[in-house]
């Protein structure tokens, strides 16, 4: 039996590397001589620079930059010397991650740390500049990002803001003279799985500042801002990136990027997928399960990003595809639909979720084992 495995990790239980060894464990239990590929998968958010680093080789720079709140910050990109090409992870300084519940506030967090690794890749030389988006803590529509690289947003008293999302309504200028000038002579690309806009019920404030800390009253204060910033834009470049699909991607960080790095989007599954040749592991030869998977899937989840980006490589080479989850919110039936042979949740509905996430290790290994063996007796 041939398996290939191309999971995301099971955020706040797993790694992605993890759920590999798990599945691996539990496959080889049903089958010891099972023939087990790999490839970890990423939609550009937490966990981006560890499948770039397992994909292709890299050299890992460190950086003194900040993170959301500017406190001093040790980070690391990821450089490909030959090819002049950085990536960089935005969670890995502006991520929610790196804030204690009680520090989370989008009116007070910038992306700041995120613009410095940007300008240090360019120092560094770099030609080209992967931008992975995700797990942000921010809501500040890029100001932090531009600001490391020498805009200046200024109030009506042209003063200089702090890049903080509770300053977006207060810019009424923008100033290039210090932008750093490597930034013309590079190609930035936002790895973006998110397709929001910047601006209404669908924007960065009200489908994602909540679960960064904010209240019902800042985010409509945060949307205005962002608002504000658009306008500002409009009149200052004459354009407006706004409807894009995709600019309100880590509290519009992908507008900022677009706006003011000239970056494009490419979609993060579409992305990793090329990156690790993943195709290359079904040409010429037999693939009996593909099996991926997340922390959590729901038919939104289904529609987009990860599954369907699997289960399309599935159907394209003739390799039934199965996919395991922390946490099923949708009739299990529903599988086919999105061609899938069946969806498979560890959780164990007796107990709390807590107990399941301490313990996703030895359940995905379970549940992976008991459902080979039962498609085994079946077959």
């Amino acid at each position: 039996m041939r398996f290939v495995l191309i999971p995301d990790k099971f955020k706040g239980s797993l790694s992605a590397e993890e759920v590999i060894n798990s599945l691996s464990t539990g496959i080889r239990g049903v089958y010891p001589d099972a023939e087990i590929a790999s490839v970890i998968a990423s939609d550009g958010g937490d966990g981006f620079l560890k499948a770039v680093a397992r994909a292709i080789p890299v050299e890992e720079i460190s950086v003194a930059s900040v993170d959301p709140l500017g406190r001093a910050l040790q980070s690391q990109y990821l450089w490909a010397k030959k090819e002049q090409t950085a990536y960089i992870e935005l969670a890995e300084c502006s991520g929610l991650v790196l804030l204690d519940p009680t520090e989370r506030d989008p009116t007070r967090t910038s992306t700041l740390g995120t613009g410095l690794q940007i300008r240090h890749a360019l120092e560094n030389g770099a030609k080209r500049i992967y931008v992975g988006l995700g797990g942000s803590a921010t809501n500040d529509g890029g100001l932090g990002i531009a600001h490391g690289l020498g805009f200046r947003f200024k109030d009506d008293s042209d003063a200089v803001l702090d890049p903080t999302g509770g300053n977006l309504g207060k810019i009424r200028s923008v100033e290039m003279g210090g932008v750093i000038e490597a930034l013309q002579q590079a190609e930035v690309i936002a790895i973006n799985d998110v397709q929001n806009p910047l601006l209404g019920p669908q924007g960065a404030a009200a489908v994602y500042a909540s679960q960064k800390g904010s209240s019902l009253e800042q985010i409509g204060f945060l949307e205005a801002g962002l608002k504000n910033l658009d306008q500002v834009v409009l009149e200052s470049f004459g354009k407006s990136a706004a409807d894009l699909p995709g600019a309100g991607a880590a509290g519009g960080a992908a507008f900022g990027l677009h706006t003011f790095l000239n970056a494009r989007f490419v979609k993060g599954v579409e992305f990793m997928l090329q990156l690790t040749q993943a195709e290359a592991l079904f040409e010429g030869r037999k693939t009996d399960l593909l099996i991926t998977g997340e922390g959590a899937i729901d038919v939104q989840t289904l529609h987009g990003k990860l599954i369907q980006g699997v289960s399309g490589l599935g159907k394209k080479y003739g390799v039934p595809v199965m996919a395991v989850c922390g946490k099923l919110d949708m009739e299990g039936e529903d599988a086919g639909k999105f061609g899938l042979e069946v969806i498979l949740e560890i959780r164990d509905p007796s107990k709390s979720i807590q107990y399941s996430m301490e313990n996703a290790a030895t359940l995905l290994q379970q549940c992976i084992s008991t459902y080979l063996k039962n498609r085994k007796t079946n077959r």
